[in-house]
């Protein structure tokens, strides 16, 4: 894209150069920069107000009247204080880790009645010298951003003062130029935006495609012509007439749970798994907590974990299931259920597809899938339906689905590294903007090319 005609050094690192006619001035000089106090809980006494969150800010780059504040109270000083304007830029100052520190928002409509809430900074631009649209975009900078993370001080939560706010050298081209970059930014990254929404809707349908598979086989096998029969149960349907529906406790020899507390953890020691452990394909072995050989040996006596084994997370988002097909020791949490099964009736990998059907999604408590954040009981897990062909069919199955599976799985991927890498442009647009590294000042909006995001 075209740059500036003339540049120097900035003198500050994570600038680098810019247009000569810009300047460099402290947020401080530039703007109201206030840490709210203003808490969720109501008082007798105090005004009632609507209340821009945490949760407001995290969530969403814009702030908008449409979204649904909470209600809360608040002295008439806070109200007057951290009334929320438009123009305003809102930015996260704690978080539970030091990279989450510093998300911003852009208030971009007029609001009535919303203060600003705890947990978050307040910025206010002298729109004469600052416009909240350009400094949301700076927030937006990874490497601007970055300084607030390094100064991030906390050990189970992190925080930020208002004096790293305050002091956040800030590039400044003129108001006008500012408009341009506005203009310029909010264009493209909402046409980049729609792109990867769209995306992400032909990554829903692969999902849906990979539900709708295995469905169609764990209830109907592969023998399209294969005789039928009633399974008895009236949410289930047919199915054929050779195969069988037991109950998940006559078909294994022990499901039960991890430890029911926290053990200690050491640098060195025996790999105590959680659900957060087993979420991708291969476990990480750097990563897992350790505890001593003596815990260990004392959670086996109830739960020992061997190759052949399933295990299936019960607590948090449940439903995730991982095959031990390691020979090392290990230790479970309580959130991961071990499952023993009787091999001569099911294969554990026939039951990891199986229970990634809606078959299992109905059974499960009322009126929550398996992804929802809830707790699955050990007593709902044994009464679970199971439709079951015979061994040998159930290895074709798997074969099968491991290959029909892949495919869906390597678009599903192609498509995620597409998104990755319009999220890493969309994020290069953003800094060379606010760092004068190109030059907007003359950009028109491009109309969408309909054709071309049909094509993507």
């Amino acid at each position: 894209m075209k740059t500036y005609d003339n540049y120097g050094d900035s003198g500050n690192e994570w600038i680098g150069e810019l247009p000569t006619h810009w300047i460099q001035k402290k947020l401080k000089h530039l703007a109201t920069v206030q840490p709210s106090n203003v808490d969720k809980k109501s008082y007798e006494g105090e005004l009632p107000t609507l209340l821009c969150n945490y949760m407001d800010v995290y969530k969403n780059d814009f702030i908008l009247a449409s979204l649904n504040f909470m209600e809360a109270t608040a002295t008439p000083d806070e109200i007057k204080k951290f009334k929320v304007d438009e123009g305003d830029v809102l930015v996260t100052k704690d978080s539970e880790t030091a990279d989450d520190i510093a998300i911003p928002a852009f208030v971009k409509d007029k609001l009535d009645g919303v203060t600003c809430g705890y947990h978050l900074t307040q910025i206010k631009p002298n729109k004469e010298k600052l416009l909240g649209g350009y400094l949301f975009r700076l927030f937006q900078t990874p490497r601007f951003n970055n300084q607030f993370k390094v100064y991030a001080n906390g050990v189970t939560r992190y925080g930020l003062s208002i004096y790293y706010f305050s002091n956040a050298v800030i590039p400044l081209p003129s108001v006008s130029e500012q408009e341009s970059i506005i203009k310029f930014l909010d264009d493209k990254t909402s046409k980049i935006d729609n792109l990867m929404l769209r995306k992400r809707d032909m990554i829903a349908l692969l999902e849906e495609e990979k539900t709708a598979v295995i469905n169609d086989v764990v209830t109907k096998g592969l023998n399209i012509d294969a005789p039928m029969k009633n399974s008895g149960i009236e949410w289930l349907g047919m199915v054929p007439e050779h195969w069988q529906v037991k109950k998940l406790k006559y078909i294994t020899n022990q499901i039960i749970d991890g430890a029911h507390f926290t053990p200690t953890y050491v640098e060195e020691g025996v790999p105590f798994l959680r659900v957060t452990d087993v979420q991708s394909k291969d476990i990480d072995l750097k990563n897992v907590k350790r505890i001593p050989l003596k815990e260990h040996q004392a959670l086996v006596k109830r739960c020992q974990p061997q190759k052949g084994d399933l295990l299936l997370s019960k607590n948090g988002t449940i439903g995730i299931t991982k095959v031990v097909d390691w020979d090392w020791d290990f230790s479970v949490f309580v959130s991961l259920c071990l499952i023993k099964f009787k091999v001569d009736l099911i294969s554990p990998y026939y039951f990891s597809f199986f229970f990634q059907s809606d078959i299992t999604n109905q059974q499960i408590a009322e009126g929550s899938k398996k992804t929802s954040v809830t707790n699955l009981h050990l007593e709902k897990i044994n009464e679970l339906f199971i439709v079951l062909p015979p061994i040998a069919e159930q290895h074709i199955i798997i074969n099968y689905l491991n290959g029909a599976l892949g495919k869906i799985r390597h678009n599903i991927k192609l498509i995620e590294k597409e998104i990755e890498l319009m999220q890493e442009y969309r994020t290069a647009l953003i800094s060379e903007a606010v760092t004068g590294k190109i030059d907007v000042r003359d950009y028109q909006p491009e109309p969408i090319n309909s054709q071309a995001l049909e094509l993507a």
